[in-house]
Order: structure tokens, then C-alpha cells, then sequence
């Protein structure tokens, strides 16, 4: 296949920029419908013209229906929309991107989104079905996954499929709760997947940013602290990874906490512990259910996180992760490769 498409690029270059038009168009069809022209031609950056004339090629080869409430995907266009997955990987230079990551991280594997997040959102749904993809691979009976919350987390809880054929599974939150939205917590996202699974599920109603004084008092009760020796027996960690100052933020830590993290160079933060460029933990919260000198013995950790402004913080957090699997995007998988080898950090792998 890569020497049909590199002759593909060499003499007929534009066939390749007509089937990522479309590609792209198809994709977004399926994730926004029903979707109008005009929305669609904002929501991808084309113009209405190409749209039109796109959209209308698509319709006569019976990929996609317009109706007066917009356009819809059809079943034969899902279909093709999956085939040319793997197709669009290899134009773009994927694989080998995943490569020259998991080489330069050091982690068990990387996963890579054709595209970017930033100039199509519809990818964070396509992040959250290779997570989730990846999940179901390595499921078996009696196991403990746990779960951070956010937006990248909740996409992998909505694609993962009904899937009750393993026995005494358990889902735990990684975290306590975090702001007003309800639906990101962790909380919420361990029920629904707990229910999709079958599987029993715990949670942890303790704020994130509780003092240390009152999480030690809690965690001597009995329940809390069973919960939380479960948690730390996880096999699974599925979680996102999050810009410092952004998290210090969401969080609501006081100024004295928020000043302490950004003075010790903190860039990222991953399941309660927030890094420096080095990859080295400079702050962990007090109602982090994985412990730092924990997060090693986790067999299974799912990083899912997409952006450029957050390359940083994924290289510091993922580098000489040996149990970690990375799942991003095109143009931020690029952009962790770029630190990685200009080192402008002195990042380090971890010891």
C-alpha cells in the first residue's frame, strides 16, 4: 500500500486532496447530523461552494441523505467512512509517527488520530472510540479499571459499546469530584460505564481540593478507605491529562496552593499529580486515589489528551511511561515529537 500511494502522490496528487475533503466532510456528517451546508462549511473551513458540490457527490453515490432538516450519513457511508480509516492513516504518515513516539517516549504504545482536534472537534469522539476500542482489547474477568473525569474521558465512556460477557469487573473513580459539571466527574462516568459492563462500581465523594487535614480524617473511615485500597489494586487507569495552571483553576485551590504549583515549574497535570517539564511530581492532591510511587505498578495506563497547547505537558508526563498507552491527535502528536527532540526541558525518563 505505501508504494501505491506514494506513486498516487507523484502523479495524481490531486486525488488524494479530493478523498480528504470528503473524508472530512463524511466525518463530520456522521458526528453532527442532521447538519446544513452552511454549518458544515463553517465547521470545516471550506467554502460553501466545495461544499455544495462535494456534498452532492456524495449524495448520488448514496453515502449521505438530504433532507430539509439536513444531511444524514448513510449506512453505506459509515461504511466507507471506517474502510478508508486505516487508508488515511497511511497517506498522512501515521504509523510512522506512532513509531517515532513510542520510540522517543518510551512508552507500551501509541495511538494517533488522522488530524487535528483544533481545527475539527468531531476528533475528540474519534479519540474517544480508539480508548474505548483499546479498553475492550484488554478486559478480562475480575478486574479493577479506574477513571479520571473530564471531556476526553466522557467521549471514551459514550463510544465504549454494551459489553457484558466478563465477570466481576469493578469500576472505581481515580478521583474525587471536580467543579459544577456533574457530567464530566468521575463519579458519573464510573456508573455509565460500570452499567454498560455489568460491573460493580464504587464512588468517592470527597472534593478534590479538600485540605489535607480533613482528607486524613476521612480516610479513616472504614468504607472510604476500602474504596481506596481498591482503587490503588486497579489493573486499568484511564485518564486525560490537563495543563497546570487550567487545573489549578478548575480545581479552585487557594492562591498560597496555586502559587507553590506554578513556582515549582508545573506544566501538566494527570490523575491528582501535577508534573514540571521534567516529568517529576511537584504536587499531588490529597484525595488522589493512586498514590505517585503507585503509578509505576498500574499494568494498564490509558493517557487520552489532544491540543498542541498541551504537547508539553503530555511529553513530560508520558515520557519513560513503559505501562502507559498515548491516544492523541495528528498535529499534537507532532508537536510532542518536536519537544521531545529539541529537549528544551532537560525531560528526563522517569526512574
Amino acid at each position: 500500500m505505501e508504494q501505491l500511494i506514494r506513486l498516487q502522490k507523484q502523479l495524481i496528487p490531486e486525488l488524494l486532496e479530493v478523498l480528504e475533503v470528503r473524508y472530512k466532510l463524511l466525518r463530520n456528517i456522521k458526528y453532527r447530523q442532521p447538519i446544513g451546508r452552511r454549518l458544515l462549511s463553517a465547521t470545516v473551513q471550506i467554502s460553501e461552494r466545495i461544499v455544495r458540490s462535494e456534498t452532492n457527490f456524495l449524495k448520488d453515490q448514496g453515502l449521505i441523505d438530504i433532507t430539509s432538516a439536513g444531511m444524514n450519513i448513510t449506512k453505506e457511508g459509515e461504511d466507507v467512512l471506517n474502510g478508508l480509516r486505516e487508508f488515511m492513516r497511511e497517506t498522512s504518515g501515521i504509523n510512522l509517527l506512532e513509531a517515532q513516539l513510542k520510540k522517543n517516549l518510551g512508552v507500551h504504545q501509541v495511538i494517533i488520530i488522522n488530524g487535528s482536534v483544533e481545527e475539527d472537534d468531531t476528533l475528540f469522539e474519534e479519540l474517544g472510540k480508539a480508548a474505548a476500542n483499546y479498553l475492550k482489547q484488554i478486559l478480562h474477568d475480575d478486574i479493577i479499571i479506574s477513571l479520571t473525569g473530564g471531556r476526553t474521558i466522557k467521549e471514551v465512556v459514550d463510544k465504549f459499546p454494551v459489553l457484558q460477557k466478563y465477570k466481576n469487573v469493578k469500576v472505581l473513580p481515580g478521583r474525587g469530584g471536580m467543579g459544577k459539571e456533574t457530567e464530566l466527574q468521575a463519579n458519573t462516568l464510573v456508573e455509565v460505564l460500570a452499567n454498560k459492563m455489568s460491573a460493580s462500581y464504587e464512588q468517592l465523594h470527597i472534593p478534590d481540593n479538600l485540605s489535607q487535614t480533613l482528607f486524613d480524617a476521612m480516610i479513616q473511615e472504614s468504607e472510604i478507605k476500602d474504596i481506596f485500597t481498591a482503587i490503588r489494586s486497579s489493573e486499568v487507569l484511564l485518564h486525560g491529562i490537563g495543563l497546570a495552571k487550567e487545573m489549578c483553576e478548575k480545581r479552585s485551590l487557594t492562591g498560597e496552593v496555586k502559587g507553590r504549583i506554578i513556582e515549582c515549574g508545573a506544566v501538566g497535570e494527570a490523575f491528582g499529580h501535577y508534573f514540571n517539564c521534567n516529568g517529576e511530581v511537584v504536587y499531588s492532591m490529597p484525595a488522589i486515589g493512586i498514590r505517585r510511587e503507585e503509578i509505576d505498578a498500574i499494568p494498564h495506563m490509558i493517557a487520552v489528551s489532544a491540543g498542541v497547547n498541551k504537547a508539553q505537558a503530555i511529553a513530560a508526563i508520558e515520557k519513560g511511561r513503559s505501562n502507559s498507552v498515548l491516544i492523541t491527535d495528528e498535529e499534537t502528536g507532532r508537536a510532542v515529537l518536536k519537544i521531545l527532540k529539541e529537549t528544551p526541558c532537560n525531560i528526563h525518563s522517569k526512574e
